[in-house]
Protein backbone atom coordinates (compact mmCIF):
# COMPACT_ATOMS: atom_id res chain seq x y z
CA UNK A 1 0.00 0.00 0.00
CA UNK A 2 1.67 3.52 -0.97
CA UNK A 3 2.32 6.16 1.86
CA UNK A 4 -0.61 7.90 0.20
CA UNK A 5 -3.29 5.73 0.72
CA UNK A 6 -2.46 4.67 4.00
CA UNK A 7 -2.44 8.30 5.11
CA UNK A 8 -5.61 8.31 3.86
CA UNK A 9 -6.37 5.52 5.51
CA UNK A 10 -5.47 7.02 8.63
CA UNK A 11 -7.27 10.31 8.34
CA UNK A 12 -10.26 8.05 7.71
CA UNK A 13 -10.05 6.48 10.84
CA UNK A 14 -9.83 8.96 12.38
CA UNK A 15 -13.03 11.16 10.75
CA UNK A 16 -14.87 7.79 12.15
CA UNK A 17 -13.73 7.65 15.63
CA UNK A 18 -14.64 12.14 15.83
CA UNK A 19 -18.10 10.38 14.65
CA UNK A 20 -18.39 8.00 17.39
CA UNK A 21 -21.25 5.96 15.88
CA UNK A 22 -23.13 5.99 12.63
CA UNK A 23 -25.26 4.46 9.83
CA UNK A 24 -24.08 3.35 6.62
CA UNK A 25 -26.14 3.01 3.65
CA UNK A 26 -24.53 -0.06 2.64
CA UNK A 27 -25.12 -1.66 -0.80
CA UNK A 28 -22.49 -4.71 -0.96
CA UNK A 29 -20.66 -2.05 -3.47
CA UNK A 30 -16.79 -0.97 -3.27
CA UNK A 31 -17.09 1.94 -1.54
CA UNK A 32 -19.59 1.06 0.61
CA UNK A 33 -18.33 -2.11 1.71
CA UNK A 34 -14.87 -0.08 2.73
CA UNK A 35 -16.60 2.54 4.62
CA UNK A 36 -18.36 -0.43 6.93
CA UNK A 37 -15.11 -2.34 7.05
CA UNK A 38 -13.23 0.70 8.61
CA UNK A 39 -16.34 1.74 10.35
CA UNK A 40 -16.66 -1.78 12.35
CA UNK A 41 -12.75 -1.40 12.98
CA UNK A 42 -12.83 1.91 14.28
CA UNK A 43 -16.16 1.71 15.98
CA UNK A 44 -17.50 -1.65 16.79
CA UNK A 45 -21.04 -2.48 17.39
CA UNK A 46 -21.47 1.64 17.29
CA UNK A 47 -21.08 1.15 13.27
CA UNK A 48 -24.85 -0.31 11.87
CA UNK A 49 -25.10 -1.03 8.11
CA UNK A 50 -28.47 -0.64 6.66
CA UNK A 51 -29.33 -2.32 3.59
CA UNK A 52 -32.20 -0.36 1.61
CA UNK A 53 -34.27 -3.39 -0.12
CA UNK A 54 -36.58 -2.99 -3.05
CA UNK A 55 -37.17 -3.59 -6.91
CA UNK A 56 -34.39 -1.73 -7.81
CA UNK A 57 -31.77 -3.32 -6.07
CA UNK A 58 -30.05 -7.02 -7.84
CA UNK A 59 -30.80 -9.95 -6.26
CA UNK A 60 -27.98 -11.03 -6.27
CA UNK A 61 -26.18 -8.03 -5.01
CA UNK A 62 -27.82 -8.41 -1.58
CA UNK A 63 -26.91 -11.78 -1.01
CA UNK A 64 -23.38 -11.15 -1.77
CA UNK A 65 -23.87 -7.56 0.52
CA UNK A 66 -25.45 -9.68 3.05
CA UNK A 67 -22.66 -12.43 2.95
CA UNK A 68 -19.74 -9.79 3.21
CA UNK A 69 -21.45 -8.11 5.94
CA UNK A 70 -21.44 -11.36 8.11
CA UNK A 71 -18.03 -12.42 6.97
CA UNK A 72 -16.64 -9.55 8.95
CA UNK A 73 -18.64 -9.21 11.66
CA UNK A 74 -20.42 -6.12 11.12
CA UNK A 75 -23.82 -5.08 12.62
CA UNK A 76 -26.53 -4.77 9.70
CA UNK A 77 -30.26 -5.25 9.19
CA UNK A 78 -32.81 -4.36 5.94
CA UNK A 79 -34.98 -1.60 5.26
CA UNK A 80 -38.05 -1.69 3.00
CA UNK A 81 -37.65 1.38 0.75
CA UNK A 82 -40.64 2.44 -1.41
CA UNK A 83 -39.03 4.59 -4.38
CA UNK A 84 -41.17 2.80 -6.54
CA UNK A 85 -44.48 3.91 -4.88
CA UNK A 86 -44.00 7.84 -5.52
CA UNK A 87 -44.51 8.83 -9.04
CA UNK A 88 -42.55 11.33 -9.76
CA UNK A 89 -40.00 8.46 -9.81
CA UNK A 90 -42.01 6.15 -11.48
CA UNK A 91 -42.07 8.63 -14.35
CA UNK A 92 -38.39 8.68 -14.47
CA UNK A 93 -37.10 12.31 -15.19
CA UNK A 94 -33.31 13.11 -15.17
CA UNK A 95 -33.09 13.79 -11.89
CA UNK A 96 -35.00 10.28 -10.86
CA UNK A 97 -31.78 9.66 -8.59
CA UNK A 98 -32.88 12.29 -6.18
CA UNK A 99 -36.19 10.68 -5.28
CA UNK A 100 -34.45 7.79 -4.54
CA UNK A 101 -32.09 8.47 -2.25
CA UNK A 102 -34.58 10.88 -0.59
CA UNK A 103 -36.41 7.78 0.50
CA UNK A 104 -33.44 6.08 1.06
CA UNK A 105 -31.57 8.26 3.70
CA UNK A 106 -35.18 9.47 5.10
CA UNK A 107 -35.37 5.76 6.10
CA UNK A 108 -31.79 5.63 7.32
CA UNK A 109 -32.26 9.36 9.90
CA UNK A 110 -35.35 7.41 10.52
CA UNK A 111 -33.69 4.67 12.24
CA UNK A 112 -30.48 6.61 13.55
CA UNK A 113 -33.20 8.70 15.51
CA UNK A 114 -34.93 5.58 16.79
CA UNK A 115 -31.08 4.38 17.97
CA UNK A 116 -29.68 7.44 19.14
CA UNK A 117 -26.65 7.14 16.47
CA UNK A 118 -25.57 10.87 15.46
CA UNK A 119 -24.79 10.26 12.06
CA UNK A 120 -25.93 8.84 8.96
CA UNK A 121 -23.75 7.93 5.91
CA UNK A 122 -22.46 7.30 2.57
CA UNK A 123 -20.01 5.80 0.61
CA UNK A 124 -19.32 8.95 -1.66
CA UNK A 125 -16.10 9.62 -3.07
CA UNK A 126 -13.85 12.11 -5.16
CA UNK A 127 -14.80 10.51 -8.52
CA UNK A 128 -18.53 10.61 -8.13
CA UNK A 129 -18.30 15.09 -7.68
CA UNK A 130 -17.58 14.87 -11.45
CA UNK A 131 -20.28 12.78 -12.98
CA UNK A 132 -24.33 13.34 -13.45
CA UNK A 133 -25.83 12.29 -9.43
CA UNK A 134 -28.86 13.82 -8.67
CA UNK A 135 -28.54 11.84 -5.64
CA UNK A 136 -25.70 13.78 -4.05
CA UNK A 137 -28.58 16.45 -3.99
CA UNK A 138 -30.62 14.73 -1.42
CA UNK A 139 -27.13 14.11 0.72
CA UNK A 140 -26.82 17.62 1.01
CA UNK A 141 -30.34 18.12 2.31
CA UNK A 142 -30.69 15.72 4.52
CA UNK A 143 -27.20 16.24 6.10
CA UNK A 144 -25.70 12.86 4.98
CA UNK A 145 -21.93 12.29 5.55
CA UNK A 146 -19.68 10.91 3.33
CA UNK A 147 -16.40 9.55 5.20
CA UNK A 148 -14.34 8.65 2.14
CA UNK A 149 -14.73 11.54 0.67
CA UNK A 150 -14.04 13.33 3.40
CA UNK A 151 -10.74 11.62 3.46
CA UNK A 152 -10.17 12.58 -0.02
CA UNK A 153 -10.38 8.73 -1.27
CA UNK A 154 -11.20 8.18 -5.42
CA UNK A 155 -11.80 5.16 -6.92
CA UNK A 156 -7.68 4.21 -7.14
CA UNK A 157 -7.71 4.60 -3.04
CA UNK A 158 -10.70 2.89 -2.20
CA UNK A 159 -10.17 -0.34 -4.34
CA UNK A 160 -6.19 -0.51 -3.03
CA UNK A 161 -7.15 0.24 0.43
CA UNK A 162 -9.86 -2.59 0.05
CA UNK A 163 -7.60 -4.73 -1.74
CA UNK A 164 -5.07 -4.51 1.19
CA UNK A 165 -7.86 -5.51 3.72
CA UNK A 166 -8.71 -8.25 1.60
CA UNK A 167 -11.83 -7.38 1.43
CA UNK A 168 -13.35 -9.52 -2.12
CA UNK A 169 -14.98 -5.99 -3.26
CA UNK A 170 -11.51 -4.80 -4.10
CA UNK A 171 -11.79 -5.26 -7.94
CA UNK A 172 -15.66 -5.55 -8.16
CA UNK A 173 -17.19 -3.56 -10.93
CA UNK A 174 -19.61 -0.41 -10.50
CA UNK A 175 -22.64 -1.11 -8.90
CA UNK A 176 -25.50 0.83 -10.01
CA UNK A 177 -29.81 0.15 -9.36
CA UNK A 178 -31.76 -1.17 -11.89
CA UNK A 179 -33.58 1.83 -12.68
CA UNK A 180 -30.27 2.99 -14.61
CA UNK A 181 -31.35 0.17 -16.99
CA UNK A 182 -34.40 2.60 -18.67
CA UNK A 183 -34.45 5.82 -21.20
CA UNK A 184 -35.01 8.78 -18.81
CA UNK A 185 -38.84 8.87 -19.39
CA UNK A 186 -39.92 5.75 -19.78
CA UNK A 187 -42.12 4.66 -16.90
CA UNK A 188 -40.33 2.53 -14.52
CA UNK A 189 -42.74 -0.40 -13.15
CA UNK A 190 -41.97 -2.76 -10.40
CA UNK A 191 -42.48 -5.64 -13.16
CA UNK A 192 -40.07 -4.19 -15.45
CA UNK A 193 -37.45 -3.37 -12.82
CA UNK A 194 -37.51 -7.18 -11.77
CA UNK A 195 -37.87 -8.68 -15.78
CA UNK A 196 -34.28 -6.64 -15.88
CA UNK A 197 -32.80 -8.29 -12.57
CA UNK A 198 -33.62 -11.71 -14.14
CA UNK A 199 -31.64 -10.89 -17.64
CA UNK A 200 -28.65 -9.94 -15.61
CA UNK A 201 -28.90 -12.63 -13.07
CA UNK A 202 -28.10 -14.57 -16.08
CA UNK A 203 -25.01 -12.54 -17.25
CA UNK A 204 -23.37 -13.14 -13.96
CA UNK A 205 -23.78 -16.85 -13.64
CA UNK A 206 -22.56 -16.98 -16.88
CA UNK A 207 -19.22 -15.30 -15.59
CA UNK A 208 -19.26 -11.97 -17.05
CA UNK A 209 -18.05 -9.17 -14.86
CA UNK A 210 -19.19 -5.87 -16.64
CA UNK A 211 -22.24 -5.72 -18.05
CA UNK A 212 -25.60 -4.23 -18.01
CA UNK A 213 -29.19 -4.90 -20.16
CA UNK A 214 -30.42 -1.73 -20.74
CA UNK A 215 -34.23 -2.00 -21.50
CA UNK A 216 -35.57 0.13 -24.11
CA UNK A 217 -39.09 0.63 -25.19
CA UNK A 218 -41.57 -2.75 -24.46
CA UNK A 219 -39.65 -5.03 -26.70
CA UNK A 220 -35.77 -4.17 -26.80
CA UNK A 221 -32.82 -5.33 -24.85
CA UNK A 222 -29.67 -3.79 -25.46
CA UNK A 223 -26.57 -5.77 -23.98
CA UNK A 224 -23.49 -4.13 -22.79
CA UNK A 225 -20.25 -6.25 -21.59
CA UNK A 226 -16.81 -5.02 -21.50
CA UNK A 227 -14.87 -4.84 -24.52
CA UNK A 228 -12.77 -7.70 -23.66
CA UNK A 229 -15.72 -9.66 -23.11
CA UNK A 230 -17.73 -8.98 -26.25
CA UNK A 231 -15.86 -11.75 -27.93
CA UNK A 232 -17.57 -14.33 -25.66
CA UNK A 233 -21.32 -13.02 -27.36
CA UNK A 234 -20.13 -14.70 -30.60
CA UNK A 235 -19.80 -18.13 -29.03
CA UNK A 236 -23.19 -19.82 -30.43
CA UNK A 237 -23.61 -21.34 -27.45
CA UNK A 238 -23.82 -18.22 -25.51
CA UNK A 239 -25.33 -16.03 -27.35
CA UNK A 240 -28.05 -18.21 -28.00
CA UNK A 241 -28.50 -19.33 -24.50
CA UNK A 242 -28.96 -15.29 -23.79
CA UNK A 243 -31.18 -14.79 -26.60
CA UNK A 244 -33.49 -17.57 -25.11
CA UNK A 245 -33.51 -16.57 -21.83
CA UNK A 246 -34.13 -12.99 -22.71
CA UNK A 247 -37.17 -13.37 -25.00
CA UNK A 248 -38.57 -16.25 -22.40
CA UNK A 249 -38.29 -13.01 -20.17
CA UNK A 250 -40.67 -11.34 -22.59
CA UNK A 251 -38.10 -9.24 -25.16
CA UNK A 252 -38.94 -9.52 -28.93
CA UNK A 253 -35.26 -7.64 -29.96
CA UNK A 254 -31.81 -8.76 -28.53
CA UNK A 255 -29.11 -6.14 -29.41
CA UNK A 256 -25.65 -5.92 -28.46
CA UNK A 257 -24.27 -2.28 -27.85
CA UNK A 258 -20.62 -2.52 -30.49
CA UNK A 259 -19.27 0.36 -27.76
CA UNK A 260 -19.47 -1.98 -24.99
CA UNK A 261 -19.84 -1.35 -21.20
CA UNK A 262 -19.72 2.19 -19.94
CA UNK A 263 -21.22 3.52 -16.91
CA UNK A 264 -23.92 5.83 -17.26
CA UNK A 265 -24.76 5.67 -20.98
CA UNK A 266 -28.17 6.56 -20.48
CA UNK A 267 -27.24 9.83 -19.37
CA UNK A 268 -25.07 10.27 -23.03
CA UNK A 269 -28.16 11.92 -24.44
CA UNK A 270 -28.94 14.41 -21.84
CA UNK A 271 -28.17 17.98 -22.69
CA UNK A 272 -25.43 19.57 -21.74
CA UNK A 273 -27.77 22.55 -19.46
CA UNK A 274 -29.19 19.81 -17.12
CA UNK A 275 -25.48 18.15 -16.66
CA UNK A 276 -23.97 21.52 -15.86
CA UNK A 277 -26.64 22.42 -13.44
CA UNK A 278 -26.43 19.21 -11.64
CA UNK A 279 -22.45 19.68 -11.04
CA UNK A 280 -23.42 22.95 -9.75
CA UNK A 281 -25.59 21.77 -7.59
CA UNK A 282 -23.43 18.99 -5.71
CA UNK A 283 -20.45 20.80 -5.37
CA UNK A 284 -19.53 20.49 -1.32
Amino acid sequence: MTFEVQSKHQHLQSILHEMGSIVIGYSGGVDSTLLLRVAVDVLGEKALAVIGKSETYPTREYEDAVRIAREFGARFEEVRTEETDHLKFRQNPADRCYFCKTELFSKLRSIAEERAIRWIADGTITDDLGDFRPGLQAKKEQDVRSPLLEANMSKSDVRELSKHLGLPTWDKGSFACLSSRFPYGFGITKENLMKVDRAETLFRDLGFRHFRVRHHDDKTARIEVGQEEIDRLFDKSVRTLIVEHLKSLGFTYVTLDLQGYRTGSMNEVLPSEILETNTRKTQP
